[in-house]
């Protein structure tokens, strides 16, 4: 899955008349670079969601005869579910209850995504103390708001080390990298929730102690969140390089 429906504030102007996903790095669009990523990788079901500029993505999407593969789309246009409404609301498109691996549109890296995909499979043979719910890939970039891993390797709380805010237990810090592997074992928690908008981390906060939702250093990768106008120079020198 591609999550496509963000507004984009942060790339304005770019955003003032399409969606962050058409915005064009090296000639291409970051939603057109994230399908090639992610089709190379031998992932050929796609879902993408969408709500700013919604239209224009799925025009794009008709326009390139959805690049060869299978991919669907989740609607927001009526309303904006942020990423753990997303997910929710994108379940039933999936074909098989398999895991999922989920990539924000935003982010340009050169992630082995089948690696990602082949660790997170080898984590469901771990002896976690708690059901696999999801493998994030995490680094240790630095940011003002961190994610906390107990001794499995497993979310435990959040901080944010400008505010000192803190939200469950302590840990080691790492940074969440925008890419993760969903298990069909998260999915009851999602449907139980029983509000349509919500951020899949603040879920995660909520549900820790219940579900393992290890993470994967990708510590070496080259790594941009497309975030700002000021990061697709990054972007493109990773996309020259890759």
């Amino acid at each position: 899955m591609i999550f496509a429906a963000g507004l984009g504030t942060r790339l304005r102007p770019l955003t003032d008349d399409r969606p962050k996903a058409l915005v064009e790095v090296n000639g291409k669009t970051l939603l057109e670079h994230n399908i090639t990523k992610l089709k190379n990788a031998g992932f050929d079901h796609l879902v993408v969601n969408i709500h700013h500029f919604g239209e224009q993505i799925i025009s794009f999407l008709d326009a390139h005869d959805n690049f060869g593969i299978d991919i669907k789309v989740s609607d927001e246009r009526q309303t904006l579910l942020d990423t753990g409404g997303g997910l929710k609301r994108a379940f039933p498109l999936f074909a098989e209850p398999g895991p999922i691996l989920v990539h924000n549109v935003d982010i340009i890296s050169d992630i082995d995504l089948k690696e990602l995909y082949d660790e997170h499979l080898r984590n469901a043979d771990r002896a976690f103390s708690k059901p696999l719910g999801a493998t994030l890939a995490i680094h240790e970039r630095i940011t003002s708001r961190y994610l906390m891993f107990d001794a499995e390797k497993s979310v435990c709380g959040w901080i944010n080390v400008k505010t000192g805010e803190v939200k469950g237990a302590m840990g080691e810090k790492f940074a969440y990298a925008g890419i993760q592997v969903i298990d069909p074992n998260l999915f009851p928690y999602l449907s139980a929730k029983d509000e349509d908008a919500f951020p899949i981390i603040g879920f995660y906060l909520d549900i820790c102690q219940s579900i393992a939702l290890t993470g994967v250093n990708v510590l070496g990768k080259a790594w941009v969140d497309c975030g700002k106008p000021e990061a697709l120079e990054k972007a493109a020198s990773i996309l020259e390089n890759s």
